[in-house]
């Protein structure tokens, strides 16, 4: 019996043609998902950019209200930096959907502060949570004496301003996002602009080529109104220096070769500062004897306060790690002190005629000095001790007192500079971020 032999035919058009129905299906599908993936990347590109020009419009009127959050001179928190920051913020425009670019949403109205969906406010940054309490209170607070957490905890501490730009009236259009039922998209951007204490300095706004350690100005690590200080203090009795003088060079090479004292000298009782004062940076000083400095700076003590009242004057405030003021310190603040005394002669035998008779008495709630015993030693001591005038060792700058090791000192020095913290409010001076030593700054900064 023959075999049969049976043959299969393949159809291999029929499955073509089915194949490129698959083909299409997923091409079909691979379309749908690269136009999500394009309108995705198209909406949020452009709700990027929106999201950015908002944050621009908070970012400018928070700094624009927090700039003028206070008076010139720290005595009253400005009602009117609400409105200002709302004005600022709102000259900002963002993108619209076919109207063009649109002022920003800003949701205040004159007198508002407190409250529930209100976008300007001032009131308190605590750094220790990073939050903002909004505070109607128009009256400043103490700087001095209190620590800077305890003014980090105060909610009366008015120290910053908080705007929120938004597109809610106006929505951010979409574009490809509509095919799946997105037409628009509200969004919103906060800032906060804190104000804090002056450690940056402007040229001019320091005095004095003279520094200030920073240990010297603290009673238990909080800046103090209640004792005076002498800078140099150190040179005759052995103990730490307080201060000393700079040409507030900070660019070039500050920590080889200290300050040049001819520009010490020339600095003095002129204007101040040539260039910035940064904080945080390194900056010359020398701690040591620049008599031509001193004796203009003597000169300049006595035509502008007759020897009968204090000197007032901003300096910059650096960290003194030795035991004396080295060639180069680093700067951590500025602060406002009364120069009350300028001694260039120590000598006993010539204090009847150096030791004050009279001073005024630099706040305005204290008592004016005077003594007219011709001792000089007795004018001396009742000096000392009506401004509680102390040593860089904490002593009262008798003419005479006994030291930790129970040696003879004097607080009479040769060619030292005795001055008292000022404890008023100042003229705001310098950028934010220095430490707390009574001084405000003028320029804020974003904090959120």
């Amino acid at each position: 019996m023959k075999a049969k032999h049976i043959t299969m035919k393949t159809n291999w058009k029929s499955i073509l043609n089915n194949q490129n129905g698959v083909t299409i299906i997923l091409v079909a599908i691979l379309m749908s998902i690269f136009l999500g993936v394009l309108a995705l990347a198209i909406d949020l590109s452009h709700l990027y950019v929106v999201r950015n020009e908002l944050q621009n419009a908070a970012d400018a009127g928070a700094l624009a209200g927090a700039r003028f959050l206070y008076n010139d001179y720290g005595t009253e928190i400005n009602e009117g930096a609400n409105l200002i920051a709302y004005n600022a913020a709102i000259a900002n425009k963002a993108i619209a959907q076919s109207d063009g670019a649109i002022a920003v949403d800003v949701n205040w109205e004159p007198g508002q502060n407190e409250g529930d969906g209100i976008d300007v406010q001032r009131g308190h940054w605590r750094f220790s949570n990073r939050t903002f309490t909004a505070n109607n209170s128009l009256l400043p607070v103490d700087l001095w004496g209190v620590s800077e957490a305890a003014l980090d905890a105060n909610e009366d501490f008015i120290n910053a301003v908080r705007v929120v730009a938004r597109r809610e009236a106006h929505p951010a259009a979409s574009f490809f996002a509509r095919i799946f039922g997105y037409t628009d998209f509200e969004l919103s951007a906060e800032a906060v602009s804190y104000i804090g204490f002056a450690g940056t300095l402007g040229p001019g706004e320091a005095d004095q080529p003279i520094a200030i350690c920073e240990d010297s100005i603290l009673i238990d690590g909080v800046y103090s109104c209640d004792v005076g200080r002498m800078i140099n203090s150190g040179q005759d009795s052995g103990t730490n220096e307080t201060g000393g003088w700079t040409d507030f060079n900070q660019e070039d090479n500050p920590c080889e070769g200290g300050t040049n004292a001819n520009a010490v000298r020339e600095l003095v009782c002129e204007n101040g500062n040539p260039d910035m004062v940064l904080f945080g940076g390194d900056m010359a000083t020398n701690g040591g004897e620049i008599q031509t400095a001193f004796d203009n700076l003597e000169a300049c003590w006595i035509e502008n306060t007759g020897k009968m009242k204090t000197w007032n004057m901003t300096l910059p405030v650096i960290r003194c790690d030795s035991n004396n003021v080295g060639t180069c310190e680093e700067v951590v603040g500025s602060v406002n002190v009364n120069l009350i005394w300028v001694l260039r002669d120590a000598q006993k035998n010539k204090i009847d005629d150096e030791a004050p008779y009279e001073m005024e008495n630099p706040d305005p709630e204290g008592t004016d000095w005077t003594n007219n015993d011709p001792d000089g030693t007795v004018r001396w001591d009742s000096f000392v001790t009506h401004f509680n005038l102390r040593t860089s060792d904490d002593k009262l700058a008798t003419y005479e007192y006994i030291d930790d090791d129970g040696d003879t000192e004097s607080g009479y020095t040769k060619k030292t500079l005795y001055f008292l913290p000022d404890c008023t409010f100042h003229k705001l001076k310098g950028n934010t971020g220095g430490k707390n030593f009574g001084v405000l700054a003028r320029i804020p900064v974003l904090v959120k």
